[in-house]
């Protein structure tokens, strides 16, 4: 479904895969093994495509299943794996006023996921383990059971404390909002047919470090 996806909105935007690759300063041979359906993405990847594309994390990943009972097996999902963190995405809902995106995540033990910060608001329910969670400066300590909520558009961190962090994490936006900008090199024009480019947002959870026991 990514391949299908990502060659639609790159060609709605009149972008060569050369273009794409600049922007996103992703391979163009990675890209045409994505566009083929031969590539096996990253999270890191999904997420730096989306911004440049100006589109959801869902609009590359889903096939927009019908109404009524959706039922979405564990081993239907395919996973985006990082450096940390490993990504599930299960469901877009679209209500009249906002997009949701549902994912199942795992923070992987003694691993930190950093964002500088994104459109939207994200919500998080601990499963299992213990999660750290550092907002704007603040930190906060979670078990299972527990939720958080913030703006995301602060730069923002997760670590597993103790072994892995498993956890639903929610992204809410305004259906009017656009979720992810674009990021046009310096003095280069926005593409044909393009918005205006607006500053950058940058990606959700791009960046993750290992956390060192003392």
């Amino acid at each position: 479904m990514l391949a299908t996806n990502l060659r639609r909105a790159r060609t709605e935007r009149g972008l060569s895969i050369s273009e794409l690759s600049r922007r996103s300063k992703i391979g163009k041979a990675t890209l045409s093994q994505l566009e083929s359906g031969t590539g096996n993405p990253t999270i890191e990847t999904v997420f730096s495509l989306s911004r440049v594309l100006e589109v959801a994390v869902s609009d590359l990943l889903d096939a927009r299943p019908p109404g009524g009972l959706t039922v979405v097996r564990s081993e239907e999902v395919e996973v985006l794996s990082g450096e940390g963190v490993d990504l599930r995405p299960l469901r877009r809902i679209e209500t009249g006023e906002a997009v949701f995106e549902v994912f199942d995540q795992r923070v992987r033990a003694q691993r930190r996921q950093e964002s500088l910060g994104h459109v939207g608001t994200e919500h998080t329910i601990v499963q299992t383990g213990r999660l750290g969670v550092r907002v704007d400066g603040h930190e906060v300590e979670l078990g299972p059971g527990d939720y958080v909520g913030f703006d995301a558009a602060s730069p923002h961190s997760y670590t597993a404390l103790d072994g892995d962090v498993h956890s639903v994490l929610l992204l809410q936006y305004r259906a009017d909002q656009r979720l992810h900008l674009s990021d046009p090199a310096p003095d280069t024009p926005p593409a044909p047919g393009s918005p205006s480019a607006a500053p950058a947002a940058a990606p959700a959870h791009t960046h993750s470090s290992e956390i060192r026991p003392t």
